[in-house]
């Protein structure tokens, strides 16, 4: 039996550098982030030579358009997770531990291909990207990851296009593998110089939700004062913190729903009915600022998933933390005002299948090359 197992591979614009990574999605499984072990292969020249090679993973940070970007502002910050020798290998990385992807490509590349291996911050924030307006140029604000090979003397050597390697990746989280508690809340108000109070009871039908899913929100009033429901609005909202900023968390209504069925309701009486949502990025492709995963090129952008976190304060300060809710409002009319309800909810792609495992001596590795992307020089 043969498997075919896909690598990544992209070349610097001189061909003397190129990269190799078996994946571009870093899963974040909140006990632990999944290492990216590639290979780089130097042409000959190089190796004769004994240039050094450097290789960092850099998490870049932007929080402000690139437009705006005039009298020498700059609303971007790289943080360099990573800066590591690759070559010549330093003396404390004379001894790697390969894996096996690792090992098919050295026997598949030659003497001059050289492993490594770069590990994750633990607190490292999630690849998010603000969706830009229609109008917009440049890069959009958000959080993303690349991995950079160049060839320079030192690790703050200013690199230059031709002899460097830059590849976009993503650090994701998946949906976990046990659902919560079902959500439920009840609500109740009560009003001045009127007897009996309104009762609003909001259920989900569970708590972990995957992307293209409808949420059935079942709703139970119960009406024991002496006002008159008119009607009912419910909305599943996305709310945006941007760790950074003091006052930097938004609130933006993903799908909505306003009905007046089986209303009004009258003193004394009450209501049980169920109400669908369905978020998706289809009904809010142009709307500025919607937060959605990190992109790859050549991928369909969707809402970005919730942030899981391990504890509310484990958080980078160059994070953007991604939440979700319902929301269920009663509009009691000009006087009698408003009741509302509110539940969180996860929304979270799945897991996809788990890829066949490398087995000895039954792998056929196959090369996917990336077209040349955009270098940015320092």
């Amino acid at each position: 039996m043969v498997v075919n197992f896909k690598v990544f591979k992209k070349s610097s614009p001189n061909g003397k550098i190129s990269l190799y990574v078996g994946k571009r999605d870093f899963i974040d499984y909140l006990s632990g982030i999944e290492p990216i072990d590639g290979v780089i292969l130097l042409d000959e020249n190089y190796v004769e030579t004994g240039r050094k090679i450097w290789g960092q993973l850099i998490c870049s940070f932007r929080y402000g358009r690139e437009e705006d970007e005039v009298m020498g502002l700059n609303f971007q910050k790289d943080l360099y997770l990573i800066s590591e020798q690759l070559y010549p290998p330093s003396g404390t990385k004379t001894d790697v531990n390969t894996t096996r992807l690792q090992e098919r490509l050295l026997q598949k590349l030659g003497p001059n291909a050289i492993p490594f291996t770069f590990n994750f911050p633990q607190s490292a924030p999630s690849s998010v990207t603000l969706q830009p307006s229609q109008d917009e140029t440049g890069e959009p604000c958000g959080v993303s990851y690349f991995i950079k090979i160049y060839s320079g003397e030192t690790e703050t050597d200013v690199t230059h296009k031709r002899s460097t390697v830059s590849l976009g990746i993503r650090k994701i989280q998946y949906t976990p593998t046990k659902q919560g508690r079902q959500p439920c809340t009840i609500v109740r108000k009560d009003f001045l110089l009127s007897p009996g109070e309104l009762e609003l009871e909001v259920t989900l039908d569970k708590q972990l939700y995957h992307h293209g899913e409808s949420i059935a929100v079942n709703v139970s009033v119960r009406n024991n004062s002496n006002k008159i429901v008119k009607k009912i609005k419910a909305l599943v909202q996305q709310g945006i913190d941007v760790v950074i900023f003091q006052n930097g968390q938004f609130r933006t209504v993903i799908d909505a729903i306003e009905t007046q069925d089986g209303c009004p309701i009258t003193p004394g009486s009450n209501l049980q009915k169920i109400i669908y949502l369905k978020p998706n990025l289809e009904n809010n492709k142009h709307r500025r600022g919607i937060a959605l995963d990190g992109r790859l090129k050549r991928e369909e952008a969707e809402l970005a998933s919730s942030t899981l976190l391990t504890s509310p304060d484990v958080r980078d300060s160059f994070g953007i933390v991604v939440s979700y809710a319902v929301k269920v409002k009663l509009y009691l009319g000009a006087l009698g005002g408003e009741l509302s309800a509110e539940l969180p909810f996860i929304f979270m792609r799945p897991k996809p299948t788990e890829r066949l495992k490398l087995a000895n001596n039954e792998t056929c590795v196959h090369i996917e090359n990336l077209p040349e992307e955009k270098t940015k020089e320092n």
